[in-house]
């Protein structure tokens, strides 16, 4: 049993106004910071979910060699993020036991919060996600279990169905770091939080 690191990075970004992985965070593409913090698991392979401008995206990763990283296209993108879910769980090995699912646009999400969260599916939860005073958190970790109800999501609403679903089951973490709540949607979060850490 195995378990891997997904990071969805197939969405066209509208309400950024296109091309958002690409635009620079500190130093580099925004999604690289995703990317490394999804390296930084202790996970079988990273598989990066490709979509718009997915030759781009693609080349945005260039300088992150690890024989880990590996990428996969939605054909199917602009159904919305369910889509790029499940072209990323269809890309799991036969022998996954758990995944955890990073968001492209999160750049200061955590590779040691994503362990911990691996662990406690590991430990017989059927996913875990962290909890923040703010609200909804990342990454979220999935159980083998419920690989096949991450298959049948529809729409652009990710996994928020199935995790209600499997209500008091779901394993929490409380977190106080912003990296889990911190997403970027519009150019001027990069001129906001993008400076030196």
């Amino acid at each position: 049993m195995s378990r891997h690191a997904i990071v969805l990075a197939a969405g066209a970004g509208r309400r950024f106004g296109g091309r958002k992985l690409l635009a620079p965070w500190r130093g580099a593409p925004l999604l690289q910071g995703a990317v490394r913090a999804a390296l930084g698991t202790r996970t079988e392979r990273v598989t990066v979910v490709l979509g718009a401008d997915a030759r781009e995206v693609r080349g945005a990763m260039v300088g992150l060699d690890d024989p880990r990283l590996a990428t996969v296209t939605a054909a199917d993108w602009r159904a919305g993020l369910s889509a790029s879910l499940r072209a990323g769980v269809r890309a799991l090995p036969d022998d996954a036991s758990a995944c955890v699912v990073f968001l492209g646009d999160m750049p200061e999400a955590s590779a040691a919060l994503a362990d911990a969260l691996l662990d406690r599916v590991e430990a017989g939860a059927p996913a875990a996600r962290p909890a923040h005073a703010a609200g909804p958190a990342h990454p979220i970790a999935f159980g083998r279990g419920v690989f096949t109800g991450l298959m049948v999501l529809t729409g652009d609403r990710g996994a928020r169905d199935l995790l209600c679903a499997l209500g008091e089951a779901v394993a929490h973490i409380p977190v106080s770091d912003d990296g889990a709540v911190f997403d970027i949607d519009h150019p001027g979060d990069l001129e906001r939080w993008g400076g030196p850490k």
